[in-house]
């Protein structure tokens, strides 16, 4: 709860540097769930102006103020409608699968910028100080552009309401006891919020995430320039 209130430079920093994150990696979410559905038959959310990367489309004022502070968030669900889907539930798990899988990819592309950035700086030598900091600043969005999007992806893989994971579940579940459980979708919602208040789900998430980043990151490494 101290994070919410620390309004040090480096703090301030972080969040205006996520400002623009923000506007990027959870309308490609977004957009990603509705250009499948669309794809795959369901014209739902795109009647309903969902197949957009424009932020205001997709803007939730809670999600977008958790996303702000605690780099957890979401957007405005794109309504998605099974029963324009030829295989419903095969369907349902590829809408919702594409979402994360956004995000993966511009995780790949920070950590890919990120390594371009710092190979352009090593290649530098002697800066100025203003040219220091824009280096430093450069690194420091390209990181948490990346760390965002992969935190982003495996938030929502989670496999409970109303995680994109969930959807993915309901090809597995039959059809009566996955609609019991997204009957209490709201109340596990606030449940998991408050597990990431406490710093109880944190751990977990930065270990994945970590695993992540360090994956892609090796992977790029492969690249014989880097």
């Amino acid at each position: 709860m101290l994070g919410f209130f620390d309004f040090s430079r480096e703090r301030i920093m972080g969040i205006l540097l996520m400002i623009p994150i923000m506007l990027i990696a959870l309308p490609v979410h977004e957009m990603a769930h509705a250009w499948v559905a669309h794809k795959l038959g369901d014209p739902t959310a795109r009647n309903f102006g969902r197949l957009s990367l424009n932020p205001m489309k997709h803007f939730d004022p809670l999600g977008f103020l958790c996303m702000l502070f605690f780099r957890i968030g979401w957007a405005k669900p794109v309504p998605i409608n099974a029963r324009n889907f030829k295989k419903p539930r095969r369907d349902m798990a590829l809408s919702a699968l594409a979402g994360p899988v956004s995000n993966l990819l511009l995780g790949f592309l920070g950590v890919l910028l990120l390594n371009i950035a710092e190979l352009i700086f090593f290649n530098l030598g002697a800066v100025s100080e203003k040219t220091l900091m824009i280096m430093d600043v450069t690194a420091i969005f390209f990181y948490l552009f990346a760390i965002t999007n992969i935190n982003l992806a495996i938030f929502n893989f989670i496999p409970i309401p109303p995680f994109d994971g969930s959807r993915i579940l309901y090809v597995f579940l039959p059809t009566k006891l996955y609609f019991g459980v997204m009957k209490y979708e709201r109340y596990i919602m606030i449940a998991i919020l408050v597990l990431f208040w406490t710093g109880t789900l944190t751990g977990p998430l930065s270990f994945l995430s970590g695993l992540m980043l360090n994956g892609m990151d090796k992977l790029i490494h492969l690249i014989p320039i880097f």
